[in-house]
This record gives C-alpha cells, sequence and structure tokens, in this order.
C-alpha cells in the first residue's frame, strides 16, 4: 500500500474517482468516441448521476435509481459495443482507482465495475 493514497471514503471523494475516470474515458481512442459522438453525452447531467450510482455501489445509500443495461442497449445497437470495448473501460476504471484510492471500499469498487461491466458485456453481445 502506498501512504500517500487515501482511502476511498466518502461522497467527494468517489466524485473525484468519477470525474478523473470520465477524463480517461473521454481522451481515450478505442472508446473515447462512444461517449461524446455517438451516445452525446450530456456530462453536466450523466456525471452527478455517476456519482449517485456510485455511491449507491459503494454505500449502499439510496440515492440512486435508473436503468444502466437499458442506457447501453440503446448504445449497442446505434453502435455494437465489442469486447474490447469494455476491456478498455474496465482496464481505465481500475487504472483509476488504483491511481487515486486505497483500502476496503476501492477494491469494492474496482470489483462491482468489473463485475458489472462483465454482466452487460455478457447479456449485451449474446443477444447478438
Amino acid at each position: 500500500m502506498n501512504a500517500n493514497k487515501p482511502p476511498l471514503e466518502n461522497r467527494a471523494q468517489i466524485e473525484e474517482m468519477v470525474n478523473a475516470f470520465y477524463e480517461k474515458v473521454r481522451a481515450d481512442e478505442l472508446i473515447g468516441f462512444l461517449f461524446d459522438a455517438i451516445a452525446k453525452v450530456d456530462w453536466p447531467r450523466h456525471l452527478p448521476r455517476m456519482y449517485d450510482f456510485w455511491e449507491f455501489q459503494l454505500t449502499d445509500s439510496p440515492v440512486y435509481s435508473g436503468n444502466p443495461m437499458g442506457v447501453h442497449l440503446t448504445l449497442h445497437e446505434q453502435y455494437p459495443l465489442t469486447r474490447q470495448h469494455f476491456q478498455r473501460w474496465k482496464d481505465l476504471f481500475v487504472a483509476t482507482v488504483d491511481e487515486l484510492f486505497e483500502g476496503g471500499m476501492a477494491e469494492r469498487a474496482k470489483q462491482r465495475a468489473l463485475s458489472i461491466a462483465t454482466i452487460m458485456e455478457i447479456k449485451l453481445l449474446q443477444s447478438n
């Protein structure tokens, strides 16, 4: 463990994690265009929903309601997602968490992200 990295513990840190992650995503040559050119994400609206989503995932706080699978199914219909897209998303998420935080909640964030992305990948790619 690196003494310079704090544990992931609160909403402000979840927001920091989400912001840093999506900065990486948007700059990424493989998946960035999916968010900006294909999905045309409304970032001021999307980011607070992602803060709520990850707060819910990590603390069980009932701040999120939504249908992430439906949103990604619509995206997949517009532009077929591949295993490589999902792998890059997972790699960027894990790298972001590892750069910023350590501890139990950081490990939980990575585990949840990998689980969610893998389930979504299986469901979407199976539907083809």
